[in-house]
């Protein structure tokens, strides 16, 4: 297979860490990730200098979000994932279930919805109506119903890997980049009910969301378990990797099945960590809406009983 639409060659030497977290960009993730970042930071400044208050905690979730992508996008990972299976899914991995969760806890969304100016009188529809209109959208409210979230989780999995599609989108530059394109979206439409702090068509209870969660994460372990024990590879890309190398492609297809098992645990922890906080603060704060309205009530009753008390005084006057 033809990889020098990637910019490398087949003679690359054997991986390391050090090899794999070297400068290597890819164009089109490097522009994305930057211009992300650009457009975030120009929405906080925005706020700030309007006198309005943005979480720092939001911010750096974002920021974190988007350097992981620029992680497994932007560096040698890239270009050993072209050729190295096991390489290849700790970029899935990450870029389907770790960069969609710090990006969505960075509620970007939320943050274009203050930033973005109002649309006056007489206008056409702005930037902040489009995206208004979008998310209370028949197609936002399809694609981001866990009937066809975990589905589409599920599929993205082994339809992909388990058919010629694979083989297909690693034969160029651009269907690889499609691919992990269609990664990061995956996690970002299954993950944003279940953990995104940003409006959406569904907000299932606390209960819910978890086993929402637990409905997926099961089948990344499954696929895991598949690699590992299949006894010759089975994905064509990978059957036969450069000499220089020096690997076996059925190791390291065992090496594939491995992360993708033990890497279904992290976003569950992190996923579950988020929600109990979630939880547990709007737990506070409709403890404190109770409070106050109880406070109001409270002031009513006195007050109802200081005129009940008045009126009796005046009728013994």
């Amino acid at each position: 297979m033809d990889h020098s639409g990637h910019g490398m060659t087949m003679d690359l030497p054997p991986f390391t860490l050090g090899r794999g977290l070297e400068w290597s960009a890819d164009p089109f993730f490097l522009v994305a990730c930057v211009a992300g970042l650009a457009l975030y930071g120009w929405g906080v400044v925005r706020l700030r200098r309007r006198g309005d208050a943005w979480s720092v905690g939001r911010t750096v979730s974002f920021v974190v979000g988007v350097l992981t992508v620029m992680l497994v996008m932007c560096t040698g990972l890239n270009d050993y994932g072209m050729v190295m299976f096991s390489v290849h899914m700790v970029q899935h991995m990450v870029i389907s279930m770790l960069s969609p969760i710090f990006l969505l806890l960075g509620a970007p969304v939320t943050l274009a919805l203050r930033a973005l100016p109002v649309a006056g009188k007489g206008r056409r529809k702005g930037p902040r109506e489009l995206l208004l209109a979008l998310l209370h959208s028949r197609y936002m409210r399809i694609i981001t119903h866990p009937a066809f979230t975990i589905p589409l989780f599920i599929a993205s999995l082994y339809a992909l890997y388990f058919t010629p599609l694979f083989d297909f989108l690693m034969g160029s530059k651009t269907g690889h980049i499609a691919m992990m394109v269609h990664f990061l979206a995956v996690g970002i439409v299954f993950f944003w009910p279940i953990i995104g702090v940003d409006p959406g068509p569904h907000r299932p209870g606390y209960l819910m969301r978890m086993l929402e969660l637990f409905a997926g994460m099961p089948f990344h372990a499954f696929f895991g378990i598949a690699l590992m024990m299949a006894s010759e590879p089975m994905v064509e890309t990978f059957k036969n990797p450069p000499a220089s190398l020096g690997i076996d492609a059925l190791s390291d297809q065992n090496a594939a099945g491995g992360i993708a098992w033990a890497f279904s645990e992290v976003p569950s922890v992190l996923v579950l960590i988020a929600l109990l906080f979630q939880w547990y603060s709007s737990e506070q704060r409709q403890a404190r809406r109770s409070d106050r309205a109880a406070d109001r009530d409270g002031d009513k009753e006195l007050e109802a009983y200081n005129a009940y008390l008045a009126s009796l005084h005046a009728r013994e006057g």
